[in-house]
């Protein structure tokens, strides 16, 4: 594990807020939602709107997924600088990763500096570069696994329980235990901080699988697939263009239909 320094103190995950209804005052919880900064060997990378808990595993998975990075051994330290208006994550990354990064940031301005109107398809050019498979068989699960997990997961979110409005994203054995779960207003942002937390415990992605409290969208697919997710099951339902994704990636999608959960074929 890479050396973490923190710096200042971050905002709460939720805030009460004061509602009136029929003439009567009460309050209610509602998700933190802040800039979470992304700056590599000082470089700034991106800025990222979440939750701002679980940000070691944010910066992981989020690393990972943009494949800034080729593991947590890239890493050679993380210092989070915080407060009540967001938090800036400070990384030093090997010059492997770095040389590889400034490859990519130098590609991003060549587009958006040389092209002309076409430059917004050019870049979507990136969403249809096609996935490499994470497993040559496709990941089977358990329907009673699924059911237990999707049955599970609302007792495992606090701040979900608290606001009703932030998004999950569990790992889960193939026997339906629930590992871990994280959350953040962005789903893709609570699967980037799961899969941080795998990575950090050098956990297979086909020794169990993803559950999704929302919707399966493309990203989810793709950020799986660079970990090498092997199955995902979603409370509501894939879109087209993720089915698509996971063929390329053989990745397994099941989603709720009821109180069980069903193969999308792909």
């Amino acid at each position: 594990m890479f050396p973490v320094q923190y710096h200042g103190k971050a905002s709460t995950d939720y805030v009460a807020v004061k509602i009136e209804a029929d003439g009567q005052s009460s309050s209610w919880n509602v998700p933190e939602e802040v800039p979470v900064a992304f700056v590599y060997n000082r470089r700034n990378y991106s800025v990222m709107m979440a939750t701002p808990n679980d940000l070691v595993d944010f910066a992981v998975g989020f690393s990972l997924t943009e494949q800034v990075i080729s593991s947590a051994d890239d890493i050679k330290s993380l210092d989070l600088y915080l407060s009540d208006k967001g938090a800036d994550l400070r990384f030093k990354i090997s010059d492997t990763a770095l040389e590889k990064m400034d490859l990519v940031l130098r590609r991003r301005n060549m587009v958006g500096s040389a092209s002309c109107g076409l430059c917004g398809l050019e870049n979507a050019e990136v969403l249809f570069k096609k996935l490499p498979p994470v497993t040559k068989m496709p990941v089977e699960l358990d329907a009673d696994a699924m059911t237990k997990a999707m049955q599970d997961l609302a007792a495992r979110q606090p701040i979900n329980q608290k606001t009703r409005s932030v998004h999950a994203a569990a790992w889960v054995s193939l026997s339906g235990e629930i590992i871990a779960v994280r959350e953040d207003v962005g789903r893709h942002n609570a699967l980037d901080k799961l899969l941080g937390f795998m990575a950090l415990r050098n956990i297979n992605g086909l020794d169990g699988f993803v559950l999704m409290s929302s919707r399966c969208s493309y990203e989810i697919i793709e950020k799986a697939a660079r970990y090498g997710v092997g199955a995902i099951v979603s409370i509501s339902g894939p879109t087209a263009f993720a089915l698509r994704k996971a063929k390329e990636a053989n990745i397994t999608v099941y989603s709720r239909k009821g109180k069980n959960a069903v193969r999308i074929a792909t």
